[in-house]
């Protein structure tokens, strides 16, 4: 077992979180060694509704139960999992975990060691507001056109800070073991907005580095995409020596930084791409080492 499969190995990860951030989530601490436990109502998780292979995906080794949270019989169920358990994973609005009795000061008034990671919309006050990925990206710059994104951004990142939020949870009460000798006496609330993945995520665009004029946004000549004879190519000759082998293989002048930011360079190479074939630029990069895939 390697060490990122056994990190978290000894943590009893408890679920409530449905869709897909936190079973993203879930799936990457299962794979980091946690003992998952999944609750889900008793219409089942809409993802295995409408995409049932994903949902085989995220929950594989993950134990599925069946509990209804507004009834008698599932808060039994809930609750005896949560007996047992390091970390609740959540995805409801704060309202929503209050009318079932889950608010963070009721858990942490009954198990104390109980940490709990709250996936939420956005943070703060805006914790009720409704939203989804799409609508965190617009906020952000990250739908610049018409077309929706090609693939759910603030879910996956919002899924990779939730299992870092778990990590944080799980060092601390191990810290506290090896320093004490005793279980951790105090749980964590660490909430998680999937706003905040989308803002992390568009960094680069607001420091400028995927506008137009940056330099991975288009305007270096070695970084983009261009037609070819049978398909496209992405090219990702950005480093001086790799755009260094992409203008000598287009015959046109290797100059220095500010020769790949002008028009005519961008011209030899987009008239070089485009009387090549996918083949062709395959063998081209694997024998000059240039960076680039091509894609019908």
């Amino acid at each position: 077992m390697t060490v990122l499969a056994s990190v978290l190995s000894g943590t009893r990860i408890v679920s409530l979180a449905l869709n897909l951030p936190g079973p993203a989530a879930l799936m990457r601490c299962r794979r980091m060694g946690a003992t998952c436990v999944k609750l889900e109502p008793p219409a089942g998780d809409p993802m295995g509704k409408y995409n049932p292979k994903a949902y085989a995906q995220l929950h594989e080794g993950v134990t599925v139960l069946a509990a209804d949270l507004k009834t008698e019989a599932g808060q039994q169920a809930l609750h005896a999992q949560l007996a047992k358990a390091h970390v609740l994973l959540t995805s409801f609005r704060p309202s929503a975990l209050a009318r079932l009795d889950l608010g963070w000061q009721q858990l942490h008034g009954r198990y104390p060691s109980l940490s709990q990671v709250a996936i939420v919309g956005a943070p703060g006050a805006r914790a009720e507001e409704p939203g989804h990925d799409l609508t965190y990206l617009a906020d952000n710059g990250l739908v610049p056109g018409m077309e929706l994104p090609p693939t759910l951004y603030a879910d996956m990142g919002g899924s990779l800070m939730a299992s870092e939020a778990v990590l944080q949870a799980a060092l601390q009460q191990s810290e506290r073991y090896v320093g004490t000798g005793e279980p951790h006496p105090r749980g964590a609330y660490l909430e998680v907005a999937l706003s905040d993945a989308a803002a992390y995520l568009g960094l680069p665009r607001q420091w400028g580095l995927t506008q137009p004029s940056g330099a991975v946004g288009g305007a270096h000549a070695g970084y983009h995409v261009y037609a070819c004879r049978d398909g496209r190519v992405a090219v990702a000759a950005l480093e001086p020596h790799f755009a260094a082998a992409l203008c000598a293989a287009a015959g046109t002048p290797a100059g220095d930084l500010r020769a790949m930011f002008d028009p005519a360079t961008h011209q030899a190479i987009a008239a070089f791409l485009l009387s090549q074939t996918r083949e062709q630029l395959d063998r081209l990069g694997a024998s000059q080492d240039i960076p680039l895939h091509t894609m019908v």
